[in-house]
């Protein structure tokens, strides 16, 4: 009687799995089907992906504005076609990234299919990306100093969801203004995972012979020996930063006096206690507490050594809380000048208030759900 017992416990076990298996399979199913959209619908949106509507041209294809028949506007991603993805790998690795969703995230809504090509169709955000403002000596005339503590803020919460908080791990990969869209509020939403590498939520790190990014927001690690972790995004949000701060791009950064690229003149400025130099000019506040802390917070996440730069969780902090004791900065990565100075040990705290090919931009077109 035992025995027959068990064997009836067997086979109601694997019927229930069977069962749960082919359930799980209709959802997602269910899911990716509400997520197609239909070619012709996005074509007359775009107005037939006209010059008139297009946004841009990135690596991973032009992007277009369009509308909806029921008035919606949406951003449609027109992507290359140098994929080798199949058509099932793509919707695996869409309905994984559309079920991402927070305020400081683009939303992506869908996607088409049809003979070779692949769209995906997103929220549609009215102030373009951060470096139309940040860079241009017009429009960062907008930017006060709340506006940019928001920005950061904003920029920060989204990290931390990828990182830690969402289904599963996403590790940016490509941070920078470019990739940092602004809403009507001027609220900031993190663009374009198209260079993400998904993970299940017990990895942090990986390595790749592809680096895919762009020079100057890449940790030193990533781009010499294509290792990547979530300190890496951490790097270039150090440097997003200090870009937000002094206004100037990390690209094209030259001091006047030394030849210095931006981390090594704030580096020098902040030992040297003459940060008002690192600040954008057209900010007319002084140095009050924030802008102390955030070049403080930038100099941390951009060191060289990956173990000291903090987590977006104790970045978050961080910010919110003017009381946390913050350790003070080793040198930066890349730094242009050595000395027996360029490092220091200790605390601060204010007042309350292996080789690798290079491909830049050429990678793959979403997602990578698995480590390669």
């Amino acid at each position: 009687m035992i025995l027959i017992g068990i064997l009836i416990s067997l086979r109601v076990r694997r019927r229930w799995k069977k069962q749960k298996l082919e359930n799980d399979n209709s959802d997602d199913d269910s899911l990716v089907e509400s997520l197609q959209y239909d070619f012709e619908t996005i074509k007359s949106a775009t107005a037939d992906f006209s010059d008139a509507n297009k946004l841009g041209q990135g690596g991973f294809g032009a992007v277009y504005k369009g509308r909806l028949p029921n008035g919606r506007y949406i951003a449609v991603k027109r992507l290359s076609k140098n994929s080798e993805q199949g058509d099932r790998e793509f919707k695996t690795e869409v309905t994984l990234v559309a079920q991402l969703q927070h305020r400081n995230l683009v939303r992506l809504l869908g996607f088409c299919l049809k003979a070779g090509e692949r769209i995906l169709i997103y929220e549609y955000v009215p102030n373009t990306s951060l470096n139309h403002f940040i860079f241009d000596p017009v429009n960062r005339g907008h930017l006060n100093w709340e506006t940019r503590y928001k920005i950061i803020g904003g920029i920060s919460r989204g990290l931390l969801y990828l990182h830690e908080d969402s289904r599963i791990r996403i590790i940016h990969r490509d941070l920078k203004p470019s990739n940092i869209l602004l809403d009507e509020d001027m609220n900031p939403k993190i663009a374009d995972f198209g260079m993400a590498r998904l993970f299940t939520m017990d990895q942090t790190q990986g390595d790749t012979k592809t680096i895919v990014g762009t020079y100057g927001y890449m940790a030193p690690e990533y781009a010499i020996h294509g290792r990547f972790s979530v300190k890496s995004d951490v790097f270039s949000f150090g440097v997003l930063v200090l870009e937000i701060l002094s206004g100037r791009k990390i690209a094209n950064f030259r001091s006047s006096e030394n030849e210095e690229d931006l981390l090594t003149y704030a580096w020098r400025n902040w030992k040297e206690d003459t940060v008002s130099n690192i600040i954008d000019p057209v900010l007319a506040t002084g140095l009050g507490t924030e802008i102390m802390r955030c070049i403080h917070i930038g100099l941390l996440c951009v060191q060289e050594n990956v173990a000291s730069r903090p987590t977006m969780a104790s970045i978050v902090s961080m910010l919110n809380s003017h009381s946390v004791t913050l350790s003070l900065p080793s040198k930066p990565a890349y730094y242009l000048h050595n000395s027996e100075n360029d490092t220091t040990e200790g605390t601060k705290s204010y007042g309350s208030k292996n080789s690798a090919d290079v491909s830049i931009n050429e990678d793959s077109n979403i997602t990578e759900p698995y480590p390669r």
